[in-house]
């Protein structure tokens, strides 16, 4: 991609009103401006990224553990309750959504609209591992319940070493003897490449007439006379300044996409702040090793810790290369961003969100706890942590790299003030002219889903016009697919063939 003095669409009239300008060059801008180029293919898109390239930041390969998230082995999403129940409605809607993505994903490759499917997509099973007999039973009782489901069928449990060491050799080497383990297995989970899907994404939006431009930082937006958007932004390059009139403006721009909001000063955004956690990974390409593990293999948080600690030890296949990862190790940096501010964390703060912070940062001790200790630990430590995976990990054979920012949202609540949540959240004016995207995982992995509910939020009036279009796209558009068993290994077994997911 490359600044609009090199792009064969025009540059951007000082008069004219562009229909769609869609911030920050990552998986969610790039989802938003591929439905719309096919359901509404005359309108002009613009697109805004303040950095040389697209997909650098979140959606960049090694920013993030690239698990396709459908609860396959999140043990995060499906906590026990009180009483010891296990609900699985939130694992099945995070599967739901994460189908949608597949199927997305599939008809634009029967189309030549994305690349061989393994340049971005590759068979990956899902695995859980835990020690100790509480988590054990934890995790037998979580088979238990999602075996039933029809989405997660295919789901096996063991608690026998010889059939964990056939799934997953490296956590079983000179494990300790007596010690309770169980594991879960998804043959059909995967491995994401969002960089790569995102720049294919995008590629194919600048050959249908969309405007990609990069450098190009936007420094606020403001509500124009007539309604429209006033995008005012800076060439970085050659630092002169410029604005782009828009009717509707998408924020997909990671931490930063606070920032803007803000600047919005639209109502709705008020009360919310984010608090940035940078993140390490531990990777290995030593080849004895990463022909041994074909599995992306979480467990369960330390007590206290947030569900971001969850350890995971993952295949990751980037540009054709496979891998190992461990982690997250949590880092901390006061940037919305691996490429902000060091004065992001303070610029955030108004009088409607400092309070809810403030709150925030009282009733999570378990946090700051959490990350003073991440914080204190070297190399040897971090891999001393693997070796609760990985019993044999030498610390010669891995190296520490450098993941990408997260800014999870704190939000105003009713009842406590102020509350921290993970996940990820769509702020959108009341007219739906403008809308932002704040947090962070299972974010890439839903992006489909999620930007489907925001086409259904900011354009009322013309959703009904495009649901053939989206059905087309996304057959399970507008249903959902583990209530009609049939139906869910139909789509699942047609987009497994779509992308060559073959465990």
């Amino acid at each position: 991609m490359s600044d609009s003095s090199d792009s064969e669409t025009p540059p951007v009239a000082p008069d004219e009103v562009i229909d769609v300008v869609l911030i920050g060059g990552g998986i969610m801008s790039a989802t938003l401006g591929t439905l719309l180029k096919e359901i509404q293919p005359d309108w002009r898109i613009v697109v805004y990224e303040r950095l040389g390239e697209v997909a650098q930041e979140s959606s960049n390969a090694w920013n993030n553990a690239g698990t396709g998230h459908a609860a396959l082995c999140e043990l995060n999403y499906m906590p026990e309750g009180p009483d010891g129940s296990l609900d699985p409605a939130k694992a099945i809607a995070i599967n739901e959504q994460f189908q949608q993505s597949r199927q997305l994903w599939s008809s634009l490759v029967e189309k030549g609209v994305l690349d061989e499917p393994s340049t971005f997509i590759n068979a990956t099973p899902h695995m859980t591992f835990v020690t100790g007999e509480k988590d054990v039973a934890y995790l037998r009782k979580r088979y238990e319940v999602l075996k039933q489901q029809p989405l997660f069928a295919g789901i096996e449990y063991s608690e026998d070493s010889r059939v964990i060491n056939q799934w997953a050799p490296l956590l079983m080497k000179k494990r300790k003897k007596g010690e309770p383990f169980a594991a879960t297995r998804v043959p059909s989970g995967t491995d994401v490449d969002f960089g790569a899907l995102t720049r294919q994404l995008f590629d194919d939006l600048v050959e249908k007439g969309a405007e990609v431009v990069t450098n190009r930082e936007v420094k606020k937006i403001r509500r124009a006379g007539d309604g429209t958007w006033r995008v005012v932004w800076r060439n970085t390059v050659g630092h002169t300044p410029g604005e782009t009139r828009a009717r509707f403006v998408f924020v997909g721009a990671g931490g930063w996409a606070l920032k803007l909001l803000q600047s919005s000063r639209i109502p709705e955004i008020r009360g919310y702040g984010v608090f940035p956690i940078g993140g390490q990974w531990l990777k290995t390409s030593n080849p004895a090793l990463v022909a041994q593990h074909r599995a992306k293999v979480y467990s369960q948080a330390s007590v206290g810790a947030p569900p971001m600690s969850v350890p995971h030890l993952d295949t990751r296949v980037v540009d054709g290369q496979a891998s190992l990862l461990f982690g997250p190790f949590a880092t901390f940096s006061p940037k919305f961003l691996k490429n902000g501010k060091i004065t992001d964390i303070v610029a955030q703060v108004r009088p409607g969100n400092i309070l809810p912070m403030l709150k925030v940062a009282v009733d999570n001790p378990g946090l700051i706890k959490y990350l003073v200790g991440e914080l204190l630990k070297n190399h040897a430590r971090k891999v001393d942590s693997l070796r609760d995976f990985m019993p044999t990990a030498r610390d010669e054979d891995w190296e520490l790299l450098q993941a990408g920012q997260r800014a999870q949202v704190m939000k105003k609540d009713p009842k406590k003030g102020g509350v921290l949540q993970f996940g990820t959240e769509v702020v959108t004016s009341a007219d739906g002219t403008i809308a932002g995207l704040l947090g962070a995982s299972p974010g890439a992995s839903t992006a489909v889903s999620i930007m489907l509910g925001l086409l259904k939020t900011c354009f009322p009036d013309r959703i009904d016009a495009w649901e053939p279009r989206l059905q087309q796209l996304i057959p399970s558009y507008g249903h959902t697919l583990n209530p009609r068993p049939e139906i869910a290994e139909e789509v699942l077994s047609e987009t497994a063939e779509a992308l060559a997911l073959t465990a």
